[in-house]
């Protein structure tokens, strides 16, 4: 049914314009919500609300929440204030409180008053928390227990609360002014003694976020410990949320995104949207600034090749590994980088550890460079014989200088893209902005300079 459903997507429309309620209906319950909202996701607000309207309130929420944040506001606008709470009473407070921070204020405003007050203050309360912390991701909805409970006493309460509950899996232990004490996963209250008090078997050294905790930071615990929820503290020690496994990874890829747009010099927001939803400009405002700062650099290298016009037509061999040179140097400079950037995202180094991870680098970057060299070296005398060569000079003194230019680059080149992220850190910038593009085109300035440097003065001219 789910395969058969994969063809209805290129007609989806003309069953929209048909009101055909039982085909809308089988649509929706057909597959999983998130294959439902990504077949969706080209779809206008109008025609997903079509859509999503046939389905039941609890399935209709789900399919909601897992549409990007641009299309749910363009679905609930011209939707009534009734129709909107009904559809938001349903969604968890996270993904609610999310979406409530994407709304236009007077949108919001519109809204607000249609939920029930516990409602309105779950999301006052989640949305108070500065974009990009852990208090901005987490979700209010925690299955908690007494110290006091028994185990059977426990699971029959896990039992009242689990469906209104994200997970209860974990089950948060806490006094009475929500300090948490520890924690015990359902699996210890089935294989404890029915008597046993939950004070007696939790776990009391709990892994937790701080609500102003980096999101990432707290991300990277439940993947470094393998949890299925991370507990979220206040500065009293109060638990005030969970951030889910499930959230985790959707901020991992979040912060993935970012990075891999900052590598190649892409400016903006750096949200999860939509390619096709995202305008021409959009695309022109986001990549125009950086390219026009680094084609202003390349300049550079312009400047630089001019002024060396006189050794390359006497030496017209140099020309033909000018290519090379900036493509190796590129190559080892953005390997370097790409490796120190995730290492520093991982918290496996920080900007301390420069000297340590330059004196790694540099030894890499000598035994690629004498490979390197020797390869170009090789090039030159067997394939170089063809090429223009003033009296006096021999392919091995010009192979020479080529391969000493070119283990010059690639040890330079390698070093650049160590220390431009590592210093950008200690800056307490991202890393991420420097590498790629940024790095090219330094090591192209830098690798021609040492290029014809080397060439001139080897050769002797």
């Amino acid at each position: 049914m789910k395969n058969k459903n994969l063809l209805l997507i290129p007609d989806v429309r003309e069953i929209i314009m048909t009101g055909d309620a039982k085909a809308l209906q089988d649509f929706c319950q057909s597959g999983h919500p998130a294959v439902t909202a990504e077949l969706m996701s080209t779809l206008s607000g109008d025609e997903a609300w079509a859509i999503i309207r046939h389905a039941d309130t609890p399935l209709r929420a789900d399919i909601f929440s897992h549409l990007s944040g641009d299309l749910q506001v363009e679905i609930i606008r011209p939707l009534s204030c009734e129709e909107v709470a009904l559809l938001l009473a349903d969604m968890s407070p996270d993904d609610r409180a999310d979406l409530f921070k994407q709304m236009p204020e007077d949108l919001s405003e519109a809204v607000l008053p249609a939920l029930a007050q516990a409602e309105r203050e779950d999301i006052r309360r989640l949305s108070a928390y500065k974009e990009g912390t852990a208090g901005a991701v987490m979700t209010s909805d925690y299955a908690s227990l007494s110290p006091h409970l028994t185990a059977s006493q426990a699971i029959e309460r896990l039992r009242e609360v689990a469906p209104n509950k994200e997970t209860i899996y974990y089950a948060y232990v806490v006094d009475d002014n929500l300090k948490l004490l520890g924690f015990v996963s359902l699996k210890d209250l089935v294989v404890a003694r029915r008597e046993a008090r939950v004070g007696d078997i939790m776990h009391r050294e709990a892994i937790f976020a701080r609500v102003e905790e980096d999101q990432e930071d707290a991300a990277r615990k439940i993947q470094k410990y393998d949890l299925l929820a991370l507990p979220v503290l206040n500065g009293n020690d109060a638990l005030v949320g969970i951030i889910t496994h499930d959230d985790a990874i959707d901020i991992i890829t979040q912060e993935q995104t970012e990075d891999m747009e900052k590598l190649m010099a892409i400016t903006g927001s750096h949200e999860n949207a939509v390619y096709m939803k995202t305008s021409v400009w959009g695309h022109f405002r986001n990549r125009c600034p950086w390219v026009i700062v680094l084609a202003i650099l390349g300049l550079v290298s312009g400047f630089i090749v001019q002024n060396f016009e006189g050794l390359l037509m006497q030496f017209t061999v140099l020309a033909a590994f000018m290519p090379m040179l900036a493509a190796t140097g590129g190559n080892t400079g953005s390997q370097s980088a790409t490796l120190v950037v995730r290492a520093l995202a991982l918290k496996e180094i920080s900007s301390k550890d420069i000297f340590r991870v330059l004196a790694r680098e540099f030894r890499v970057a000598l035994m690629l460079a004498v490979l390197l060299g020797v390869i170009a070296f090789v090039r030159v005398l067997f394939f170089g014989s063809g090429s223009s060569i003033p009296d006096g000079y021999s392919l091995a003194r010009i192979g020479f200088a080529i391969s000493l230019a070119l283990i010059l680059q690639v040890v330079t080149s390698t070093l650049i893209g160590a220390l431009l992220p590592l210093g950008t850190a200690k800056m307490k910038c991202d890393p991420a902005v420097v590498a790629s593009p940024t790095l090219a085109t330094i090591v192209d300035i830098t690798g021609l300079l040492i290029y014809f440097t080397t060439a001139k003065l080897l050769l002797g001219i």
